[in-house]
């Protein structure tokens, strides 16, 4: 292997110095009477990146390749014969240790009698000047074998001089570049230029898709118009995007070297034109297309939903959604049901234990297949108040969704469609639509009907209603959707609306990246925060100071911020400047650069306007770090006046390679508490009902709102008849990263990628309201299994070989709160805790040929270790004292 690499870089080396001066060869061209003879080579190599003791899968294939022109014009067309001859495989399999081993253990692969006589066939090739024109032949073989002859003849595509320009070959239509000089050519193909058929699909938020860098390089050596050699060699680096250390690495390498052009051959084929001559050689001249033709890999041990369901009476249920060994089974029945017909799912989802329900539904509508989601249609009926948790199921599962269908949104526009439907169910499928719509258009799919239904039917019910709660929901709808188009009329709504209809359109604004954020936009933001037109609310007005802050600010709003909060409440002051502070010590802060600029006036860079009392706060810091993924964990306190918490916003955001992602957002919010401890509101605040709720975001979708309690009967209600038990925020299992993906290699061979990444959720959340001892404490807590399946296949008609990553994790974080209101000041202790997480990662390498297969698996397994994050200081002063007088009591 060694010899042979070093080779390729001598074949480089050569082609790079032979000669600086730059011009045009001969025009290509075969001579007639001639048999030529050309020795090929391709070589494989399948490989992790990691750096592990377990050895990738590699192939060689040797064979005679016999060219002779047919007929030829004066305009330099030729139609050549092209037949490969003699041909011998070979694989390495020296691992460490072998399992399950079969067959005959040589090295060298057995070729079946039928795979040698199709592989002879000859196809015949349209030449012009250097161009493939054209391919014809028997184009009723194995797609393998046929892609093999193709990617033989993608070698002898070049051209004469130098330039760039775009070619079709196996690759698909790629962007080539040609660098011309004497004897030689070398040819470098743009692969993520090439366009060809739609075949698989990705996620819609690349963090959880896959990181493709391949590159293609060719040397030609040219004598005369006669071509000497060709090499070849391309490589591909896939790998997850959140882990590219799971990666794995294509290395094919083709190389065709003339051994003969001596030998006498058939005469030219008469005929005046390219069409006459390929009538007197083949009864039936059938084009082929020169690029590779797709395909995937028949699972032959792969289990069924028929199987399944005969065993289903007999087996015990046991499931713990948070639990790894959950989520894997999730990804088995997800593959199942994609085969499925409907009638099985039916059968499925009617026969299953009560308690399974939900995770069948959960994976039919991740299977994603017509059979599935004609089962969940017919399974699901809106109307039974008896299925309203079944019904929240399948809208969650739909909204989260990795790559939605126009169907999944048809279907569920179909079920919300002139109902009576209960009030969550109502609120859910609204906010569900929004998800839908905002996904498909990322998924460049705007222009479908069923998107153009979707949001139409949103804006229009908004238009329609009056009632401030529908409206919020309609906002929070167009929240998920995030379509620049709805600015306007989320704009309207931040400026014109009522307390919580400006609190919930200037948050969905909040959302939106930098290049919306438009002068129409900020303009409407300072109005709201300097309070131009009319009062708003305080979250309001933060929220629109948030929006200025974080999008290109102009030195004068950071300016008159700074100078408002002389004027503000000294809680939403502190708010502020704790924003500020924040943003001065985050090295990629858009703000930074230009508050540092502002601070060197000392008119504002001083005590009287940076030292503002009070116990509110924000705080942003990193969570994990490593070289393909950056998490940071965020925290947000407002208190009232009077020291109580109004609102908490706590978040956790993934960024990587350029993208990304809103893990997980939980807002706390309570207003009116004044009145209850007896308070009176601040002077010219309007006098709030009482109220405590629950907002939630998890993978960049919005959650319905959970209310805890609405008015003081509804608080006393709950107070005197809780139970204790949490409330459930979020409990099933999601598919995040679903990606497949066929890279046709030069050689002919086809790589097929497929990434399946899945998270089983629960989330609860509990408030208890002590107002006796004027003490309140919240409570969320997050558990999760996560399980992590990514495999590269590398195909060929006889040899088939696939390396498989799997990961798999368990986690537990828990979010905890507890306020005394009957002190001064008001006692706070925030708490994030997390669970130690044990993790495993399991390797595979297989291969199979017609006379051997080898499978080969390692595995390594840890612990990290739990730990109680350090949120601020304050808050650590806090803890210590409610913790001790807890524990004393």
């Amino acid at each position: 292997m060694n010899s042979q690499a070093a080779s390729g870089h001598i074949w480089l080396i050569f082609f790079f110095f032979t000669s600086s001066a730059k011009g045009n060869l001969e025009t290509p061209s075969f001579q007639p009477g001639i048999l030529y003879q050309y020795r090929y080579s391709l070589e494989l190599q399948l490989d992790y990146i990691s750096r592990l003791s377990l050895q990738g899968s590699w192939m060689k294939a040797e064979a005679l390749v016999q060219v002779h022109l047919l007929w030829s014009n004066h305009a330099g067309e030729q139609l050549l014969q092209i037949q490969i001859q003699d041909l011998k495989v070979y694989h390495d399999s020296k691992h460490e240790k072998i399992q399950n081993v079969t067959g005959d253990p040589s090295t060298e692969v057995v070729l079946g009698k039928e795979d040698t006589a199709e592989l002879q066939l000859p196809v015949f090739l349209h030449w012009n000047n250097g161009k493939v024109e054209g391919i014809y032949g028997d184009s009723g073989g194995r797609p393998q074998i046929l892609n093999l002859k193709r990617g033989l003849i993608s070698l002898l595509q070049f051209q004469p001089h130098s330039g760039t320009v775009t070619e079709e070959d196996v690759s698909g239509s790629c962007q080539v570049t040609y660098v011309v000089s004497k004897d030689s050519i070398v040819k470098t193909k743009d692969l993520q230029s090439c366009t060809r058929p739609k075949f698989g699909f990705t996620s819609v938020n690349k963090i959880f898709g896959v990181l493709w860098q391949p590159t293609s390089k060719s040397f030609y050596s040219v004598q005369g118009s006669l071509i000497q050699s060709v090499l070849s060699e391309e490589s591909h680096v896939v790998s997850p995007t959140l882990k590219s250390s799971f990666g794995t690495k294509i290395t094919s390498r083709q190389q065709l070297k003339l051994v003969s052009s001596s030998t006498p051959g058939p005469a030219e084929t008469p005929g005046e034109s390219l069409q006459e001559a390929l009538a007197g050689i083949l009864e039936k001249h059938k084009p082929i297309s020169t690029i590779s033709e797709l395909f995937k890999r028949t699972c032959m041990q792969c289990p069924s939903l028929k199987t399944y369901l005969r065993t289903l009476g007999n087996r015990r249920v046991k499931m713990d959604v948070s639990k790894v060994s959950t989520t894997w089974k999730f990804h088995r029945f997800i593959q199942m049901l994609r085969g499925a017909k409907k009638r099985d799912v039916l059968q499925l989802l009617r026969k299953a234990p009560e308690k399974m329900v939900t995770f069948f539904i959960d994976a039919a509508v991740a299977a994603q297949s017509t059979g599935s989601l004609a089962a969940v249609s017919e399974f699901l009926d809106f109307s039974n108040k008896g299925q309203v948790p079944l019904l929240e199921q399948f809208l969650y599962a739909a909204a989260f969704s990795p790559r939605p269908s126009k169907e999944l949104l048809r279907l569920v526009l179909d079920k919300l469609n002139g109902k009576e439907l209960d009030p969550a169910i109502w609120e859910t499928g609204i906010i569900v639509i929004g998800s839908l719509v905002g996904k498909l258009c990322r998924m460049k799919l705007c222009g479908l009907q069923e998107v153009g239904l979707g949001m139409e039917t949103v804006l229009r019910r908004l238009r329609d209603t009056k009632e401030n709660s529908e409206i919020i929901i309609y906002l929070l709808s167009l929240q998920n959707a995030l379509l620049p188009e709805t600015i306007p009329t989320l704009l309207h709504y931040a400026e014109e609306g009522s307390a919580g209809v400006s609190g919930t359109a200037v948050s969905a604004l909040q959302r939106f990246s930098s290049q919306h954020i438009t002068g129409e936009v900020k303009k409407a933001m300072r109005r709201i925060f300097h309070q131009k037109s009319r009062n708003y609310e305080k979250t309001s007005r933060l929220a629109a100071a948030e929006i200025l802050l974080d999008n290109e600010p102009l030195p004068m709003d950071l300016t008159n911020i700074l100078l408002a909060t002389k004027e503000l409440e000294a809680e939403m002051s502190k708010f502020l400047l704790s924003k500020i502070q924040t943003s001065l010590h985050s090295h990629h802060h858009p703000t930074r650069k230009a508050m540092k600029e502002i601070l060197k006036d000392p008119q504002i860079n001083n005590y009287n306007y940076l030292s503002k009392a009070g116990s509110s706060s924000s705080f942003s810091g990193p969570l994990a770090v490593t070289d393909d993924m950056l998490s940071t964990f965020s925290l947000e306190l407002l208190f009232t006046e009077s020291g109580l918490l109004r609102k908490s916003v706590s978040g956790f955001m993934l960024r990587s390679h350029g993208h990304q992602l809103q893990a997980a957002q939980v807002s706390v919010e309570a207003q009116g508490l004044e009145s209850v401890l007896g308070e009176s509101n601040p002077e010219g605040e309007e006098e709030q009902e009482l109220m405590a709720g629950m907002s939630a975001i998890f993978f960049d979708v919005q959650l319905r709102p959970i209310v805890f309690f609405q008015g003081y009967t509804d608080l006393m209600a709950k107070v005197l008849l809780s139970s204790g038990e949490p409330t459930s925020v979020v409990k099933g299992t999601v598919l995040l990263m679903d990606h497949e993906q066929a890279i046709p290699l030069q050689s002919g061979l086809q790589t097929m990628v497929k990434l399946q990444g899945a998270l089983g959720l629960d989330i609860s959340a509990n408030i208890d309201m002590n107002l006796w001892e004027q003490e309140s404490r919240t409570s969320i807590k997050t558990r999760g299994g996560l399980a992590i399946d990514f495999t590269a296949e590398i195909d060929a008609p006889f040899f088939q070989a696939s390396v498989k990553s799997q990961t798999e994790a368990e986690t537990s974080i828990n979010f905890d709160t507890a306020v005394r209101f009957s002190g001064n000041p008001v006692l706070m202790c925030l708490q994030l805790r997390e669970e130690q997480l044990p993790y495993r990662e399991i390797f595979t390498i297989s291969e199979s040929s017609p006379n051997q297969s080898i499978t080969v698996r390692k595995g390594r397994r840890g612990t990290i270790a739990g730990r109680e994050l350090s949120l601020h200081r304050a808050n650590s002063e806090m803890c210590k004292i409610l913790l001790t007088e807890a524990k004393e009591q």
